[in-house]
């Protein structure tokens, strides 16, 4: 066992830090080894749909309607699709049937988001926000915060926006998890608890919000601190073991997995540090 072979820099992300809760082994694949993955049709939608939600803000207010939001998908595709190699890799030649289903299917989800909002009424203080905090431990929180509303009288609301649906009540955990996440960040950035966390699932029209109060936010910020805490420790032993679960099925990492009679590759070198 080496166990000086991953040295890992003190900074997490949400999306990397529930990789370490699904399965260490993935976190490990994903931020050691960095293996590749096949680029996924549903991933890249939700992008896609992203994409347009933020150049619908970029409008004035009183074009921000249906029409125009379907009249941004295809335009706000050729972007991504000339700007991302996984994009062009998922569908070959541009217009062929299976890129015109796909581009179909981000259609009732960029029209659902008028049935959730009124955007002509909405002036967003950030889209896309990148965050980029440091905790007094030097742990760097780093995240991307879809939408950050503030209020009139001062009311801060934090939006990220989901293209699946509704997570029934036992399913909520990452989703939640996730959005405290952001509420952390944006309460040691800006000195003050967002009024609201608010999560919006395009896939069914359903929102769940939260309002959280500091004690909840120091609960979190030490829940995430923990979770870095097992990080280095899974680091400093080399054990990082996999998790199996339902989710195993969408993994990219089954031929190098034990729990398939994969063998992991041995662990990069240590990287000096500066």
């Amino acid at each position: 066992m080496d166990t000086a072979s991953a040295p890992l820099l003190p900074a997490l992300s949400p999306s990397r830090a529930s990789d370490f809760l699904q399965c260490p082994l993935l976190f490990r694949f994903r931020v050691i080894d960095r293996l590749p993955e096949k680029p996924s049709p549903a991933a890249l939608r939700g992008t896609l749909v992203h994409a347009v939600l933020e150049r619908l803000y970029e409008l004035p207010a009183d074009t921000r309607t249906p029409r125009t939001a379907r009249s941004l998908v295809e335009p706000q595709w050729e972007k991504l699709r000339s700007s991302r190699s996984e994009a062009a890799e998922l569908f070959g030649e541009p217009g062929g049937e299976d890129e015109r289903a796909w581009l179909e299917s981000a259609y009732p989800l960029v029209e659902r988001y008028f049935d959730m909002e009124q955007p002509h009424r909405l002036e967003p203080r950030d889209r896309e926000l990148r965050l980029d905090v440091t905790l007094e431990s030097g742990l760097r929180l780093r995240g991307y915060v879809d939408r950050l509303d503030v209020a009139p009288t001062g009311q801060i609301r934090v939006v990220d926006y989901k293209t699946g649906k509704t997570p029934r009540p036992r399913f909520e955990d990452k989703a939640k998890f996730q959005i405290f996440f952001y509420g952390v960040m944006l309460w040691r950035e800006l000195g003050e608890v967002p009024t609201r966390l608010q999560l919006m699932y395009l896939g069914d029209g359903g929102v769940r919000w939260y309002e959280p109060t500091e004690d909840e936010l120091r609960a979190a910020e030490a829940e995430i601190s923990e979770i870095w805490a097992e990080i280095e420790r899974t680091a400093r032993s080399g054990e990082w073991r996999p998790r199996k679960s339902k989710l195993c099925d969408w993994c990219d990492h089954q031929a190098v997995c034990p729990e398939f009679g994969g063998t992991p590759p041995p662990l990069p070198n240590p990287a000096p540090r500066g």
